[in-house]
């Protein structure tokens, strides 16, 4: 039963995932933005925001035991970024060679990149340096939270300021395909965008909800711990099947919003979600945190220097992939 409802959960994600991205091209079109704000702002945080919801519950919660509620607070906020940096760039890329070869180029606009890159280093950096503050220091932690909070709005504030130059660059947000609403009759406004946004933005979730459902009981079934199971299962069943919308866009050729989609969601949850954890939480150097962290700024540090190097394929990500996978190894190993 389960595998049934996750491959029907898989086809409503597709399905969304469609609608969602062909109504945010339309909307970046007519708001006049270029493909970094639209991928790394509208679309990161779109999607992100539903995951979000997972470590926000599990912290404040009710219900279950406060260990565990923090445990899976602390997996679910480190797994996040973990996996864009890791799986989903390798998935990615694998549906990119399958198009352009392992060999073909990737041609994201540069300079948003490698903003989204460096800022994320920067508030994770800060993140993982917060792990050796004391619970009982609180002034310190909220000192931190703050910081990392007002990072994201001035990541926000510098990428909107750099909208206008790269469009009058030619990096303009445009769509290729017509708004699917408008296809059944419907006037092409933006009303009837931002009701194809959250209709995709809907099935979408509802998809995601079938998808975690599914996980949930292989793990179950695995037998597996708490900060495990929320740093291995839940970023794949929360993060994973929104990254949909990066597949389809690279294989378009899309490859600013695809590679947009997923940096600037690390930038979201690589600061205001570790905001929410050294707050709420013990935010302790734990073995499998620390090796998450690790594997995590190995992975964004090895493509920001492909960045730079201004070379970018396919074949390359499969280092990002193999990072994932000695990860999920070594979480076994020690659980």
């Amino acid at each position: 039963m389960e595998f049934w409802i996750l491959l029907l959960s898989l086809v409503v994600i597709l399905l969304g995932a469609q609608a969602f991205t062909n109504a945010l091209e339309h909307l970046g079109e007519r708001l006049g933005i270029s493909e970094g704000v639209t991928g790394s702002i509208f679309a990161a945080v779109g999607t992100a925001l539903p995951e979000t919801m997972v470590p926000i519950v599990a912290v404040l919660g009710s219900s279950g035991a406060l260990e565990v509620r923090h445990d899976v607070g602390v997996g679910a906020i480190l797994g996040a970024p973990l996996m864009l940096s890791t799986l989903s760039l390798f998935l990615m890329g694998a549906f990119a060679a399958q198009v352009r070869g392992w060999a073909g180029p990737f041609s994201p606009e540069p300079t948003g990149l490698n903003r989204d890159l460096n800022w994320f280093l920067l508030a994770f950096g800060i993140g993982i340096a917060a792990v050796f503050i004391p619970f009982e220091w609180k002034v310190a932690r909220v000192s931190v939270a703050l910081v990392l909070t007002m990072i994201y709005v001035l990541y926000l504030f510098i990428t909107i300021q750099a909208s206008r130059a790269l469009v009058k660059q030619g990096h303009g947000t445009e769509a290729d395909q017509p708004l699917y609403l408008s296809r059944i009759g419907l006037p092409k406004n933006s009303g009837t965008i931002l009701v194809q946004l959250v209709i995709g933005l809907g099935l979408i979730i509802v998809g995601a909800k079938g998808f975690v459902f599914g996980v949930e009981h292989l793990a179950s079934w695995l037998g597996i711990s708490a900060l495990a199971l929320s740093l291995l299962i839940v970023p794949v069943a929360t993060e994973l099947p929104e990254k949909v919308n990066s597949i389809i866009w690279v294989r378009r050729g899309r490859d600013t919003l695809a590679f947009g989609n997923i940096t600037g969601a690390m930038v979201f949850q690589g600061s205001l979600l570790p905001a929410l954890g050294i707050l709420l939480t013990p935010w302790a150097p734990r073995k499998e945190v620390l090796l998450g962290m690790g594997v995590t700024v190995l992975a964004t540090t090895y493509l920001l220097l492909l960045v730079r190097r201004g070379s970018l394929k396919p074949y390359h990500l499969v280092w990002n992939g193999l990072c994932y996978a000695v990860f999920v190894l070594m979480v076994v190993i020690i659980d």
